[in-house]
């Protein structure tokens, strides 16, 4: 994935290869049901789904897993299923190889929808 000047998620994807593209193409769509309304946009070269400008999730893919970020330190205690998946940093892989655990993404995006509201509301509260 040498190229790094994407216009659209689309634009993205057309770098995958084809096994890496069908994994990643499922992926957005799990997102995109979750967050129907969400702008989906590339930012730090990735794909990005925000709200009222506010990033909610990102996912990548690399030469053996894909990756959804950011990740809070509480998501195992939230998600408890998260934790059979490498997590490190604010991220958490998943391998390639394996089904797209749907339901997991599904979790995790709900969490990340509750923590980016309350971001906004912090952010709000600030001003």
């Amino acid at each position: 994935m040498a190229r790094t000047d994407f216009k659209s998620v689309d634009d993205y994807l057309a770098t995958m290869p084809e096994p890496t593209r069908k994994v990643l193409e499922r992926v957005r769509a799990i997102i995109r049901k979750e967050l129907p309304d969400a702008d989906e946009v590339i930012s730090y070269q990735i794909p990005t789904y925000k709200r009222d400008g506010i990033a909610v999730i990102y996912f990548a893919g690399w030469k053996e897993h894909f990756s959804l970020y950011p990740l809070g330190e509480n998501v195992v205690e939230v998600v408890p299923e998260a934790a059979a998946y490498r997590i490190s940093k604010g991220t958490i892989r998943f391998p390639l190889k394996d089904e797209v655990p749907a339901q997991l993404i599904r979790k995790i995006v709900k969490l990340r929808i509750k923590e980016a509201a309350k971001a906004r509301a912090e952010a709000k509260r600030r001003r």
